[in-house]
Parts: C-alpha cells; structure tokens; sequence
C-alpha cells in the first residue's frame, strides 16, 4: 500500500435533518397525517459542500465552533448516518469510531471490560492476553483488576480506556475529543508521550479538537467548518489562526 494513497475522499458532501414539530403518536397517525406532517418539518442544513481528500497516515484535524457540523462529518464517514442525494464519501479499510470508555460495562471488572473494549477496537482475543498487563501497568491499576468500574473514579476508568485505546486496530481512525486531558498531570505526560510515539505513527485520523495546540503539535492538514459550511482546508497554523480570527 502507498503512502499516496487516497484513503479518504469526500466530495460534494451535505447533510439536512428534517425534524417533525409534533410528533407521530403511531403509524395509523402517520398515514392519515402525512401531508400535514410534511408540511410542518423543519429543516436544519447540518453540513454544506465540504470537499477533501486524505492520504495513507495522514493525520486531519478538524475545527470550528459547537454546532458547527463537526461530529456530523464523523458520523456520515463512518457510515451512520445517510448523506443528502449528490455527495460522495469513499473510504478504504476499516474504520472505527473512538471515544474514551466506549463500550465500558461498569458491572464488569477492568479485567472483563479490557476483553470487551478491546474487541470492540479491533483486537483479538490473543492479542488482548498478550497485552493484558501492558494495558493495566500502564494504566497504573495493577491493585483494581477484578474490582468493578462502577467504584472506580472517573481518572482510573479514563486511564483504563486511554491504555485500551492506543492498542486498536484500524485502517481509519475518527476520534472526538480524544485528545483532552486523561487523568493526572504525570498520566497526561505519559499517555502524550505513548500517542505521539506509537499511535500517531503511519495512522490515517481525522480527529475533532476544541485544543489547538493539540491541533498544531498533531495534525498534518486542518479542516475548518463555520455554521455547516467549510471555510478552510490546509496548514495547521493557517487554518488555526483563520479560526482565532473568526471567534473575535
């Protein structure tokens, strides 16, 4: 596989949500009300036109203020939501969608919980083993294995999930506010310093960020969405700088 390679490419992509002002009390409702029903729909442009392609281990960030159509973008690449008629989304592997503690039971002990997360990121039964004590070292909860999450603090479950995550396997990752602060100050240094040498290394991301240093210091391109609309696509500190601008 090349390093060229387009593994992302988006075109001509847009989104609008039709929300019903009174809602349907059942299907018998629905038929007998239909036109009226359409008529009151109101329409929300989430996403307008937005054009970009990514290579093989590109790392994209993506800005813009809330509700400006962010997540909306990730969903659609993903695949879980439908585009409107006439865009194109065409992507190459397999794809997962990351966010810390995704897919966390807190009846279950970290110990169950590291099988269960991690095979929802991609990895086998047999890497988890291999990998087992790596992730609770790491995470620095050697002394709670077989204790359930629920009396964990939040910090121990965003450590046990940052020490599952930098493990998964990917051809695309799209992460959403991934890259925020996980557990203490010498926590966050270490898991820094784990993402930046293994993680980031030769990975395709697209990842939504309200940090931007975490915006420049990470991202090879950034992508800037106003109100649905993309305003920017290129350099880090351009577009950073382009979006200051924009919140004065």
């Amino acid at each position: 596989m090349s390093e060229n390679e387009t593994i992302i490419r988006v075109k001509n992509l847009s989104k609008t949500f039709h929300i019903r002002e009174e809602s349907v009390k059942s299907i018998r409702h629905l038929i007998l009300n239909l036109r009226r029903l359409r008529s009151k729909q109101h329409r929300i442009q989430a996403l307008q036109d937005i054009n970009f392609e990514v290579k093989r281990g590109e790392v994209i960030g993506i800005i813009g203020r809330n509700g400006s159509g962010k997540s909306t973008l990730l969903n659609l690449i993903m695949g879980s939501l439908k585009p409107d008629k006439g865009s194109t989304i065409e992507t190459s592997g397999r794809i997962i969608r990351m966010a810390l503690g995704m897919g966390f039971d807190p009846n279950l002990s970290a110990r169950h919980n590291i099988y269960v997360n991690g095979s929802i990121l991609g990895l086998t039964f047999k890497k988890i083993g291999s990998i087992f004590y790596d992730i609770i070292d790491f995470a620095d909860l050697n002394d709670f294995i077989d204790t359930p999450l629920k009396f964990y603090s939040s910090g121990m479950r965003s450590r046990l999930a940052f020490a599952i995550a930098v493990h998964a396997q990917a051809d695309i990752f799209l992460m959403d506010e991934f890259f925020g602060g996980v557990g203490d100050a010498n926590f966050q240094a270490k898991s820094k310093k784990v993402f930046e040498s293994a993680f980031l290394d030769k990975r395709t991301i697209l990842f939504v960020s309200h940090g931007l240093k975490n915006i420049v210091d990470f991202s090879d391109k950034v992508l800037l969405i106003d109100r649905g609309k993309q305003l920017a696509f290129g350099p880090p500190k351009e577009v950073v700088k382009q979006y200051q601008k924009l919140m004065k």
